[in-house]
């Protein structure tokens, strides 16, 4: 699917966004109900939580982690655009569709919905040719 230019202005401002990002502390704290009187307490697992709060800093904790590792897949992009001879192989369907039907089936393991994390998927290796794209169109 081709990508428009107002797609690929919010992909270019979503990577700068990620190149931006600094790695936080290997351990996070936010305030819980418990840590309002003792200070800060650490992040809960999603069954362990008893407040919206405790879900919320847990939920900012992954969304940094995740940040955290599309910096390095995107890290990966850069290495394919130095690496691919043209940038008529930047784009390649049959692996686009191999790494969304992995994500799928691991998903699907995992117990998550396959469908919505396909779709996610699709949007994320999009903005990973658009990244590597532009990438390659960098290159001396």
């Amino acid at each position: 699917m081709p990508v428009t230019l107002d797609q690929m202005e919010g992909v270019l401002s979503f990577i700068d966004s990620v190149k931006r990002y600094k790695r936080p502390a290997d351990r996070w704290t936010a305030p819980s109900r418990a840590g309002r009187q003792r200070g800060m307490t650490e992040i809960l697992a999603g069954p362990d939580c008893t407040d919206m709060a405790e879900v919320r800093a847990g939920v900012d904790s992954l969304d940094r982690e995740l940040i955290a590792l599309l910096r390095r897949r995107f890290d990966y992009m850069d290495a394919a655009a130095r690496l691919k001879p043209e940038r008529g192989h930047v784009r390649d369907e049959a692996r686009k569709a191999q790494v969304i039907a992995q994500a799928r089936a691991a998903a699907e393991a995992q117990g998550l919905p396959g469908a919505d994390i396909a779709l996610l998927w699709e949007q994320l290796v999009e903005a990973s040719i658009a990244y590597e794209l532009a990438a390659f169109d960098r290159r001396p």
